[in-house]
């Protein structure tokens, strides 16, 4: 039977992979205000404490157990574990812990989660080559903003087909900033992302589940690789982003270029990045910080008959998980994030463990939350109204979340936060240090005294 094989491209794309390259290989190292370099730092000081705090979690134990089956040469350290791999092992498998909690840093316009692809990949390498704070910070940023970047161009179609945007875009990330940490000219990081582009990683349907976590993990591997081949003259079309069948055009039906190219290397997407409070899906936060203003006003489980929740048709399509049967389905679950709001006005990792999911007055304060989808309320807003016993009604509308761009966490937030996932793992007067270590690591010579600290 014949079949048409004639589909719909864009034959006049810009040389977007040979424009990236160009920017990665070339643009000047710290070249960009303080600002965006202090965000790069809170950027790896997040991911860091997400990676250490997940470290001993039963899918980083299960990822490492079929590593080590691979006998891997220690070349790089598991962060907060004794343990040592190889790069493109370790690649990985931080980049499972950094996302494990799903407590890690969002690019809001893309959904994106782009330090663990980038950071894990870089950390790894940095580590076995000796490279200095500053080599990883500018390769850090520019690998994030060549990930967000196609993120921006192919977003929403390619995310709304099912595609886990953080893993399909985090291999070019961490492709661009290998390339760059390796010195790599312009032409051989052209190469090593033509070979990242056919290595897309990540669908939605793994969301709650282990694999998830996988998603920026696979993609750090990815990328590393695909750097580490490009080096030793491995080769891939030059078009392998936007050509007819190249990675934008096959993966999404939107793939607006200029987004790629608009004020390139003077505005930098780490810029956008924003950093959780609560340990779950980002479109959850409104309604847990609705709940947790709710107990604030005095609010108790007990009083309440119900809750009405008022979200875009994205939250529940990604968090509509009404019965979630262990924590990484909490983490799916908009019904148990306004549960734990309300019990325990937080919802950090561990109102996401296994037995405060399947508790039992967990369980029957979530059954009260009535979700209706409202579009005309924005995907990152929420509207949350307490229906009591006595008959009164407690409303709380939240137009943006905490940790939000419009309501960003403080550095002091963000110190908090790594203490109370880092304590545990290696103790607080060891965190302490790791923390320093991670302000100042654009002064660091060497970074492995920051990895030697990020193990008990």
């Amino acid at each position: 039977m014949a079949r048409n094989t004639q589909v719909a491209a864009d034959h006049n794309a810009p040389p977007i992979t040979r424009v990236l390259a160009e920017f990665v290989a070339n643009h000047p190292s710290r070249g960009w205000s303080d600002a965006v370099d202090h965000e790069a730092h809170r950027t790896f000081l997040n991911w860091l404490g997400c990676a250490v705090g997940a470290a001993k979690h039963e899918a980083v134990e299960a990822a490492l157990a079929a590593v080590q089956e691979l006998q891997p040469a220690p070349q790089a350290t598991l962060l907060g574990r004794t343990d040592k791999v190889d790069m493109a092992s370790a690649a990985m498998l931080n980049g499972i812990s950094s996302h494990t909690f799903d407590f890690d840093d969002t690019h809001l316009k893309t959904i994106i989660h782009p330090a663990g692809p980038v950071a894990s990949a870089l950390l790894a390498l940095a580590e076995h080559t000796g490279a200095s704070g500053r080599e990883l910070l500018d390769a850090l940023v520019l690998g994030i903003d060549v990930a967000c970047r196609l993120g921006n161009t192919v977003y929403p179609d390619h995310y709304d087909r099912g595609w886990h945007i953080t893993g399909t875009t985090g291999m070019f990330g961490a492709a661009a900033g290998c390339a760059r940490l390796l010195g790599l000219d312009a032409e051989r990081t052209q190469m090593a992302l033509g070979i990242a582009a056919s290595q897309p990683v990540g669908l939605r349907e793994q969301f709650g589940t282990m694999t998830k976590p996988f998603h920026p993990g696979g993609a750090a591997r990815a990328g590393l690789m695909s750097a580490l081949m490009a080096k030793h003259g491995y080769t891939a079309s030059p078009k392998a982003i936007e050509a007819p069948r190249g990675w934008a055009q096959v993966v999404s039906t939107k793939h607006a270029w200029n987004e790629v190219t608009d004020e390139l290397g003077e505005r930098f997407e780490i810029s956008f990045n924003s950093y959780k409070p609560f340990a779950c899906g980002i479109v959850i936060h409104p309604s847990i910080d609705a709940c947790v203003q709710l107990r604030e006003r005095g609010i108790a489980p007990g009083q309440v008959e119900r809750i009405e929740l008022k979200v875009h048709s994205l939250v529940l399509e990604l968090t509509g998980k009404k019965e979630p049967a262990d924590g990484l389905q909490g983490k799916f679950s908009v019904y148990h994030g306004c549960a734990a709001g309300l019990i325990f006005g937080r919802a950090a990792e561990e109102e996401f463990a296994d037995d405060i999911v399947t508790r039992a007055d967990v369980v029957a304060l979530r059954r009260k939350v009535i979700a209706t989808v409202d579009d005309s309320i924005d995907e990152a807003s929420a509207d949350v109204t307490a229906v009591l016993a006595d008959g009164r009604r407690e409303h709380v509308f939240v137009e943006h979340a905490i940790g939000s761009m419009q309501r960003p966490m403080s550095n002091a937030d963000l110190e908090r936060k790594f203490h109370g996932l880092s304590d545990a793992i290696l103790g607080a007067s060891r965190s302490e240090e790791l923390l320093k270590a991670c302000w100042s690591l654009g002064e660091a010579p060497d970074v492995r005294s920051l990895t030697a600290l990020a193990q008990p």
